[in-house]
């Protein structure tokens, strides 16, 4: 008889399994912000794995009923919430609507797109939360429009304390299907990553901007 994983692990290994994620603490990535991390995440990837999506999908569907109940709209955050965002909706029978980067510098110059007028409270999608700074800047798109944002739900976050202080003085609730402890945790069963790696890794999480590969 297979044994069935917590949905957080089996996402984690998930990502793991299709490179959606990869963990390389002895070369790590560098990051826009300049940052270097020995993690990268393109949960774009997720899309072109149909039992992937599926998955999600329903584990997003799961906890928008069970930890918000049911909202007007769902709203999915671009680029890489919007594809998700659009499933969840057609799953749950709901209008979608999404949030893009910031407004558009011509025609009606608009930052969220699609039918406002057919409710008020939405549920948002996204795909990676990091610092949260993108993520509440679409939160903040939607309540100027005057919508009532009950949460998010996202694919991935790194747990960083800036970000769950960011969420927290915003008061919105961020409902993440797996996290980099989780993803640490299913990496280490599954041999992707080794004790010491787990140490470096951990390292990095508690000071990313100050991390050194090196003392690593």
């Amino acid at each position: 008889m297979s044994v069935q994983l917590d949905p957080a692990l089996k996402v984690a290994e998930f990502l793991l399994q299709i490179k959606a994620v990869k963990l390389s603490p002895k070369k790590p990535f560098t990051w826009a912000s300049g940052w270097k991390s020995p993690i990268y995440c393109d949960n774009r990837k997720t899309l072109s794995y149909p039992a992937v999506r599926t998955y999600i999908r329903q584990q997003f569907v799961h906890i928008v009923n069970s930890e918000f109940g049911r909202p007007d709209m769902i709203a999915g955050v671009a680029t890489g919430g919007i594809a998700h965002g659009a499933l969840v909706a057609h799953d749950l029978g709901l209008p979608f609507i999404y949030v893009r980067s910031g407004s558009k510098d011509h025609g009606l110059k608009n930052q969220v797109e699609g039918d406002l007028t057919v409710g008020r409270s939405v549920v948002v999608v996204e795909d990676l939360v990091s610092t949260g700074g993108s993520s509440l800047n679409a939160v903040q798109a939607l309540r100027d429009e005057g919508l009532d944002v009950k949460g998010m739900v996202s694919i991935f976050t790194y747990g960083f304390d800036q970000a769950r202080d960011a969420f927290a003085d915003a008061k919105v609730k961020l409902h993440s299907l797996t996290n980099y402890s989780v993803l640490l945790d299913q990496a280490l069963r599954s041999d992707y990553i080794t004790e010491k790696d787990v140490v470096s890794l951990n390292e990095w999480r508690k000071d990313p901007a100050g991390w050194d590969v090196v003392k690593a």
